[in-house]
């Protein structure tokens, strides 16, 4: 009995001490996390463009799925919240949460320490390079994960750009953009202006339209998936569900399973 005691102590320890951890936090396999971490100079001065301030601490909160083990792939989801109502991505990551843990994804949304001047493009990009840079200095491999982009109302207008410039830098693998209550075609916008390259155009998009959302109304999203078929993107879905101006869990996780089934991962 003594000796199955410490058998089972030993084993339980071992466990304890090879529990992923990220910026001095444990991860728990389906759990959630805050984590701080610091800026770089470099990434300071992209968030202080327009006279913003310079952030020298960020704050990210990831999701994990249950199994999540970082010495293994897991694609993750990028979530880029709106301006309004002074929301941050990190505000938003727990709305994807559900679908993305039961499709096997992390969630990462990322945010400052501080408020800005002007919530820019720019100091979101700042930010979430940061975020990104923190967890592959600890998670080198993560650095090949693949990556969607995911955002609501001004969020997916904002998550397109971001996904072009990203992709345009060569530091992430786009695999998908989850764009939900948009009225406005930004990503194809951002490809003119930021020529990530022709391999871009093969990145799925799944546009998320409420059936009565008076905002970005259904006429707003069939604008916006003819002028993304325009610019030559060949993998565009457009899903209407009965609905307002909201984001729809179960349409977060459908488009989750079919970046998945053309990315192959």
């Amino acid at each position: 009995m003594r000796l199955l005691i410490v058998g089972l102590l030993c084993l339980f320890l071992k466990d304890a001490s090879d529990a992923a951890t990220l910026a001095g936090q444990s991860v728990q396999p389906g759990g959630k996390i805050e984590i701080r971490f610091p800026v770089s100079n470099y990434f300071q001065g992209i968030a202080a463009q327009a006279g913003n301030p310079r952030p020298e601490t960020g704050r990210a909160v990831l999701t994990f799925p249950a199994g999540f083990d970082p010495s293994r792939t897991w694609p993750i989801l990028i979530v880029t919240s709106t301006s309004d109502f002074n929301r941050t991505s990190a505000m938003d990551a727990d709305w994807y949460r559900p679908p993305a843990t039961a499709e096997g994804w992390v969630v990462l949304g990322s945010d400052a320490t501080i408020s800005p001047r002007i919530d820019s493009t720019q100091w979101r990009l700042g930010l979430l390079g940061a975020a990104l840079e923190a967890i592959r200095k600890e998670w080198p491999q993560s650095a090949k994960w693949p990556v969607a982009f995911a955002g609501f109302s001004g969020g997916s207008k904002r998550s397109g750009v971001l996904g072009a410039m990203l992709s345009k830098s060569g530091s992430v693998r786009v695999c998908g953009f989850f764009l939900s209550g948009i009225n406005e075609d930004r990503l194809g916008e951002a490809y003119k202006t930021y020529q990530p390259g022709r391999g871009f155009l093969e990145v799925p998009v799944w546009l998320s339209s409420g059936a009565s959302d008076p905002i970005a109304t259904p006429a707003a999203h069939n604008l916006v998936k003819a002028s993304l078929e325009r610019t030559g993107f060949k993998r565009v879905r457009l899903e209407q569900f009965g609905g307002g101006h909201q984001l729809k869990m179960s349409e977060v996780r459908r488009a989750l399973q079919w970046f998945r089934q053309l990315g192959r991962f």
